[in-house]
């Protein structure tokens, strides 16, 4: 079956990664591509790396324009997506690759975005450990309202979740420093996202428990079975246009052991198809994932500092929000899940 997809936010990132894995899914025919400042301009300028779509032209972002799809991905800032999916009733499937929907707690998204709390739509994260009920796959079969989650909760909660879930270590102690390349930030002109201030440099952003991703990695790792939950998560902006790696650490649970570590985490992820815990003394990087619906993960116990550390990479705009956003789509639809996304990077 062939399904008529439209992507609101085509010009951006998120957007253009979209294009590229739907140029590929053999499931689907695009539609409409929206943008707001860039509407009236062709996709060839923002996405030459698609030629079939390069003479699509972009239309403004209106319910209007989106409706008379089978599905819609809304990739858009954050505060934006509601007030178009209000308007999109009768589509069969919505994903929101944005932060709109995908936290529970009003209060939450009240005090760190601060505005009002539009709802929550089931979570995009098919691997999610969710402790004793199973798996977060298991959610996105009925689901028709899909929220994406965001890519740096996707990095932190693949290498955390298993070992809370199995009560390996102290949810109270996590610590996650993430290096983030700038694709990560968007694409709004920001000065220091300049190339001038990125190349050859690195720094911290959203510092001290200010990030908006924070209590999404505290609910998740909540699902995960954690009774409570304490990260200290700091992303630093790296020179390189797109992946994540967030080295994780934490205080051993009583009852530890590095073998029932490496036992939760084949457990959790020793079946999945984009999920890969590589073999001791491997460690994980970038520019192994680029490209790919992959996550590598790494796993080891410093015995000196009494520390666990578990390492992720990931593409940030491929498993960290369109692969994501596929992959959630294909479960919805009843697809082969692997459908339009490869976990082989782009290079050796």
């Amino acid at each position: 079956m062939i399904y008529k997809v439209a992507i609101a936010g085509a010009s951006g990132y998120v957007g253009s990664e979209l294009l590229r894995l739907i140029a590929n899914h053999p499931n689907l025919d695009l539609g409409a591509v929206t943008a707001n400042n860039n509407a009236g301009e062709k996709l060839g300028l923002f996405a030459p790396h698609i030629p079939q779509f390069a003479d699509r032209q972009l239309v403004q972002t209106t319910a209007e324009n989106l409706t008379g799809h089978d599905i819609v991905f809304l990739a858009l800032p954050h505060g934006k997506s509601a007030e178009i999916a209000g308007g999109l009733g009768e589509t069969k499937l919505v994903l929101d690759c944005g932060a709109d929907f995908r936290l529970e707690s009003s209060s939450d998204w009240e005090k760190y975005y601060g505005s009002s709390h539009a709802g929550t739509w089931s979570y995009g994260l098919p691997e999610l450990v969710l402790g004793q009920a199973g798996i977060q796959r298991d959610r996105l079969s009925a689901s028709n309202r899909i929220a994406v989650p965001g890519c740096n909760v996707t990095a932190i909660t693949l290498a955390l979740a298993p070992a809370i879930s199995a009560q390996l270590i102290d949810s109270t102690d996590l610590v996650a420093v993430l290096s983030v390349g700038t694709s990560g930030a968007g694409k709004s002109l920001k000065p220091d996202l300049l190339a001038s201030e990125v190349m050859g440099s690195a720094r911290a952003y959203g510092v001290g428990g200010s990030h908006r991703h924070t209590p999404e990695i505290e609910q998740n790792l909540r699902w995960a079975g954690a009774k409570a939950v304490s990260v200290s998560f700091t992303p630093v902006l790296v020179p390189m246009s797109r992946g994540i790696l967030a080295v994780c650490t934490a205080k051993p649970a009583p009852g530890f052991s590095f073998e029932a570590l490496v036992a939760a985490y084949e457990n959790a992820y020793g079946r999945e198809r984009f999920v890969q815990v590589l073999p001791q003394g491997q460690l994980p990087t970038t520019k192994a994932v680029l490209g790919s619906n992959n996550a590598q993960l790494s796993l080891s116990y410093d015995e000196h500092a009494g520390r666990v550390s578990i390492i992720c990479a990931i593409d940030n705009l491929v498993k960290g929000t369109a692969g994501a956003a596929i992959q959630s789509m294909n479960l919805s639809l009843g697809l082969a899940e692997e459908s339009g996304l490869t976990a082989i990077g782009v290079t050796p």
